[in-house]
């Protein structure tokens, strides 16, 4: 059967002599249905002369068309009646439509009893007299589909109709009942509220909007859910003039407030907001959700809290906040806590100065961008942390746990997510530990994570937990092994204030004094990283690397210019205990302090974070620390070449593969992204992972087999987007002598011409003609060229201007001199390649070579573009140098003095 084809079925439509129950008993008999057409005629107040004529109507009107159709004009509170006449005209009843209505509308102070019971009568107490006669007949079918009508009155209220709403809302409930008790029966029990131009709405709208109405827009609903197929039960509908929309109950996520110490009044009117919010709402749907909030109170309890803190919320929150940060603040933070006031201290100079080849974040920054971040969003009225009501102006940092997790970038964009991790009740305060975690937006790597523990001043007295407090971190009774003196500098606030925190109190005496201090104070994480400076310079040889994390507990406020003490004692190789206090006024400033060192550096401290897209592809991979076989180091140099020659190869891939070669273990990326592709050893964010044995890689290369045949012999294992692998079917297709002869070109051994050695036993010949290879560095005569292992790859750019570079220096594509009578060494190394040339004018001519060496009296840094930049034109060093685009070390006489140009020769290349 058709699931709108009513042939067979027994319809009952009460009301049906006019508007939406006669448009409903028309359609359902034009599909098929027999129609018992039920109205007792009268007004729409329910009074006037009852009249068989509507009924009459309508099935005259149906059986025209060659339907059937059977009058009734019993009032509907004769539900026994009406079926009764069902019966005895079809045999059955299959749909029950409670449509009939009437209206009574006044005031409620003007109401009577008699429109009170008449309204509810016709409505609720009909609709039920109707369905109860219907009830039996349809749970011994095992079938059914009865259908009430509501009102936007009835959900929603409306002046003047309290009998009316009253009615209209007490249907709906029945029909939730009945739905449940008619599920298992197959008794399928909807309802509608429509909205539509009847008798009973004439008068109550303006008469443009009344002809829009239809009533047979509502209809065509109607038919839907009394269909055989229709699996829609205990739903709510409005529909009217082509819309249609389902309602639910919506439920606010409500308040769990704390009974151990009495639910007061008070109580629920400070968390009147909770139990009003909506933005987390859900939709029960039947009566066993009502209570479910209510078990989880008796079995989950609040933890408790108060106006200022409230613990549930505060745990389960979490807020997400954004910066970012570069070489200047960096610096800027570095010089704050005290950094590199003696300019020639090389291992602090590095953490101020971003054109140091060794420069580095020094790892106490790690606590700032998500302070600054926290601050920045206080400005703004941004910082909504949940659960928590008070202010700054009642917190007080107590305690500070910074870890990093690895070391932080030259520069990054960061993502913070803040989260309460305990509160503790330290009546009158409270004790909140705040935890933050910190990841680089790019890849997602965490970066950093941070806890500070602060007392909220007022905001105890719950009754709640006091927390632990067993004293840690507390030096040994004996003396330290070693101590730090340094006196901080006046200005040291308005250094430091640089770094993000521009609280007043630190700066404006007139505000500190208002604050009852005597002049302005030191930040107190300013305290905190003079502190991780000693430890790391004491037992880490200013080693960021060393760093793992620090706590401290913050005891005393510091005066600008008073002497710093720092006393640290090694409880292990990895462990310094250390405690700060205030010379000028021999009090503790932090107590309770440790710094947790590496043991050795980690292998990931080695390595770069992998790039977004929107950066350089081939800068994306990282080194894996794994040195591999010679095998996969040549495949690496052979397939840079062999996409050098065959650049039209990564065209339309848009891919990244990342290859996992085992025994011996060495990862590379093979990146097609862009054209014409790189290949760099390391793991790198990607669409494709395979892993094979390195003789399997050979076989491989050499052509001995292919990628398919190696997946079903489970010899290649494909993880990721494996059909992305398809695509590299141009490593199937090499010509394998071709793929060999590459093969040979980056393993084979130089002849013995090639190998010639000069006076300092450095390599000439087949290590510049071997130059060619794309960011290659030569350390020794013997080995092959490795790809770059450094924090940073190639980009692709940087590919071309590395083999510019390379040939321009070693192809006699350039002549270099220096005036007569002076002689020495120029080293060019490239910073982000450590792809390095020897410009030897020992004996007054000029020799090249691709080795660094101890020799050379200067070295010229620079990214290959700068670096050909200064080949192609010496009158550019100056700019140069100045923006820091190159570095000179060493004998600047001798660079000074160096002269450089391209010839013009070659066929007309330069």
């Amino acid at each position: 059967m058709n699931r709108f084809d009513f042939a067979g079925r027994v319809a009952i439509v009460t009301g049906a002599g006019n508007g939406l129950g006669r448009s409903h008993a028309l359609a359902l008999a034009a599909r098929g249905a027999k129609v018992l057409v039920n109205d007792l005629g009268g007004d729409t107040r329910g009074g006037g002369t009852a009249s068989a004529s509507a009924a009459d109507a309508v099935v005259d009107e149906i059986r025209s068309a060659g339907g059937q159709a059977q009058p009734s004009y019993a009032n509907v509170l004769e539900g026994e009646s009406i079926v009764a006449a069902a019966m005895e005209a079809f045999g059955s009843v299959d749909i029950v439509i409670n449509n009939a209505g009437i209206l009574r509308d006044k005031s409620f102070l003007k109401m009577d009893d008699g429109d009170w019971q008449a309204v509810l009568a016709v409505h609720l107490q009909g609709a039920y007299s109707v369905t109860k006669a219907a009830w039996p007949i349809l749970i011994e079918k095992g079938y059914g589909r009865v259908l009430f009508t509501t009102s936007a009155a009835g959900i929603y209220g409306n002046f003047g109709q309290a009998n009316y709403c009253a009615a209209k809302l007490g249907v709906h409930g029945l029909s939730q009942c009945l739905a449940v008790e008619g599920r298992k029966r197959n008794i399928q029990v909807n309802t509608i509220a429509p909205l539509a131009g009847s008798r009973l709405t004439k008068g109550s709208m303006p008469d443009a909007l009344f002809d829009q109405l239809k009533v047979e827009q509502v209809t065509p609903l109607v038919v839907y859910l009394c269909s055989e197929d229709c699996r829609e039960t205990k739903g709510l509908f409005e529909v009217g003039a082509g819309y249609v929309g389902r309602l639910r109950w919506e439920r606010s996520i409500g308040g769990l407030f704390d009974t151990r110490s009495g639910l007061t009044p008070e109580t629920i009117a400070r968390g009147w907001a909770k139990v009003d919010d909506f933005s987390r709402a859900d939709n029960p749907a039947q009566a066993t959700d009502s209570i479910k909030p209510v078990l989880d109170a008796i079995n989950n309890p609040s933890r408790g809290g108060n106006e200022f803190i409230d613990l549930d919320e505060a745990l389960a929150g979490e807020l997400v906040l954004e910066n970012s940060y570069d070489e200047r603040d960096l610096a800027l933070y570095a010089l704050g806590i005290g950094m590199a006031r003696d300019p020639d201290d090389d291992s602090e100079r590095r953490f101020a100065y971003e054109l140091d080849t060794n420069f580095a974040a020094f790892p106490a920054y790690a606590v700032i961008p998500q302070l600054t971040a926290m601050l920045a969003a206080a400005k703004t009225n941004s910082l909504e942390l949940p659960g928590c009501r008070f202010g700054f102006d009642r917190l007080l940092h107590g305690e500070q746990l910074t870890k990093l997790l690895r070391p932080l970038p030259r520069q990054a964009k960061l993502i913070h997510s803040f989260k309460v991790r305990d509160v503790f009740d330290k009546d009158p305060n409270a004790l909140v530990i705040f935890a933050v975690t910190t990841r680089d937006a790019d890849s997602g790597i965490e970066l950093a994570y941070n806890e500070m523990t602060a007392f909220i001043r007022g905001a105890g007295g719950w009754g709640g937990d006091r927390g632990p407090s067993e004293p840690v971190n507390q030096p040994p009774p004996r003396e330290p092994d070693a101590v730090v003196e340094e006196s901080t500098d006046a200005n040291q606030t308005l250094l430091y204030r640089l770094s993000g925190d521009w609280n007043p109190l630190h700066a404006d005496p007139a505000f500190a004094k208002a604050f009852g201090f005597d002049k302005p104070i030191l930040h107190g994480m300013c305290t905190f990283g003079f502190g991780v400076r000693h430890v790391l310079k004491a037992f880490a040889n200013n080693d960021p690397r060393l760093f793992n994390s620090v706590k401290v507990r913050f005891a005393k406020t510091v005066y600008p210019g008073e002497t710093l003490v720092t006393n640290m004692w090694q409880e292990s190789d990895t462990r310094i205990i250390f405690e700060m206090r205030v010379r000028e006024r021999d009090e503790v400033v932090l107590s309770n302090s440790a710094v947790e060192l590496h043991a050795e550096v980690p292998e990931f401290a080695s390595g770069a974070l992998p790039e977004s897209d929107a950066q350089s592809s081939a800068a994306r991979g990282r080194p894996s620390g794994k040195e591999g076989g010679a095998g996969a180091r040549e495949v690496v140099a052979m397939l840079n070449e062999y996409l050098r020659r065959n650049p039209e190869l990564s065209d339309g891939v848009g891919k990244i593969y990342q290859w996992n070669i085992k025994d011996p273990d060495f990862d590379f990326v093979l990146d097609l992204k862009d054209s014409p592709g790189s290949v760099q050893p390391g793991v790198a964010t990607h669409d494709t992972a395979l892993e094979m044995l390195e003789s399997d890689l050979m076989e491989m290369m050499r052509g001995g087999s292919d990628a398919t045949s190696m997946y079903f012999a489970g010899k290649l294992k494909i993880t990721g987007d494996v059909l992305a692998s398809q695509k590299l079917q141009f490593l199937a297709d090499m010509d394998p002598e071709e793929a060999a002869d590459l093969l040979a070109s980056v393993s084979e051994p130089a002849d013995t011409d090639s190998k010639k050695q000069t006076a300092q036993g450095e390599t000439e010949g087949s290590v510049e003609e071997r130059a060619a290879n794309p960011g290659t560095a030569i350390r020794d005569s013997s080995s092959i060229s490795d790809p770059p292992s450094g924090p940073q790859a190639a980009v692709p750019d940087e590919v071309e201007q590395l083999r510019e570079l390379g040939e321009f220096l070693t192809e006699g594509r350039g002549e270099f001199a220096l005036p007569r009578g002076m002689s020495g060494c120029v080293q060019l190394s490239t910073t982000n390649n450590d792809a390095h040339w020897l410009l030897d004018f020992s004996d007054g001519s000029v020799r090249v070579s691709r080795l660094p060496s101890e020799r050379a009296g200067t070295i010229v840094r620079g990214d290959p573009a700068s670096l050909l930049a200064l080949l192609m034109s010496r009158d550019a060093s100056a700019g140069l140098f100045q923006r820091g685009a190159i570095r000179v070390d060493g004998d600047m006489s001798l660079f000074k003095a160096l002269t450089f140009k391209p010839r013009q020769n070659r066929g007309g290349r330069s």
